[in-house]
């Protein structure tokens, strides 16, 4: 019965693509907090095993980074599910996959190596997202990790300006946009967030280029325009990452 309905969702998510409709992938970015001296070993599991694992449970790789920051023990990456109907489905097959448990036993054999891990359930934030655009410095690049959490009820303000204005801007001062999303609460009274990412050449290109975007006469104009019935942004969180050299993202 659960092949059954695999096999449905699958033909359903396909036929979407098939018919142009908008992408339906419904996203997870996990965070692992690895134990003190155990994150290159995590690394290496997720090189040598997960990765072709979740590939094999019908779990798509987007990207996988560590913080720039060398006292940053984390590592962060992107999964994608055909639907949002399949995630728990196509996770627990990869979670009772045999080769998996016998994989994380014998890379837990001298104790776990994850201690905290966080999850954040993400959409794709249809009309944010841009065409595909070719970056001369692919795969020797940095990414940048922003999240937005709005004020209440702002959530058509700040998708109307980065739609519209905002994401321009970054391109002309010298930075990629790669992926908008909004987040998936569990709590439907909780607003979303708008996440996206980023891609420089160094951190300090990236710091550089956002010091230029705000100063832009253009960005000072848009800004307060579009504040003119109140802030819209109420916290920004950044983070930068450098991806892994398995990483199908770079």
């Amino acid at each position: 019965m659960k092949t059954i309905k695999l096999l449905s969702l699958t033909l359903l998510a396909f036929l979407c693509l098939e018919a142009g409709a908008q992408d339906m992938r419904y996203f997870e970015m996990r965070t692992y907090t690895a134990h003190e001296g155990k994150r290159p070993d995590l690394v290496k599991r997720f090189q040598d095993h997960t990765l072709r694992l979740f590939a094999k449970a019908g779990i798509e790789n987007i990207g996988y980074f560590i913080p720039t920051d060398p006292n940053d023990n984390r590592l962060v990456f992107i999964l994608a599910y055909p639907h949002q109907a399949m995630r728990d489905m196509l996770w627990e097959k990869f979670a009772t996959d045999p080769e998996w448990l016998e994989v994380r036993a014998a890379s837990e054999a001298n104790g776990p190596l994850v201690a905290k891990v966080e999850q954040t359930f993400l959409e794709i934030a249809d009309d944010l997202n841009p065409e595909i655009v070719r970056d001369t410095n692919e795969g020797n690049r940095v990414f940048e990790l922003r999240t937005y959490t709005m004020f209440p009820g702002k959530i058509d303000a700040i998708h109307a300006r980065f739609r519209d204005y905002t994401r321009e801007l970054f391109q002309k001062h010298g930075m990629i946009n790669v992926m908008y999303w909004y987040t998936v609460e569990a709590d439907e009274s909780v607003q979303p967030k708008l996440v996206y990412l980023l891609a420089h050449k160094s951190e300090k290109a990236g710091k550089d280029s956002f010091a230029k975007f705000g100063k832009d006469p253009v960005w000072i104009t848009v800004r307060d325009a579009s504040e003119q019935n109140g802030k819209i942004v109420e916290k920004v969180e950044s983070l930068y990452l450098q991806p892994l050299p398995f990483s199908p993202m770079k």
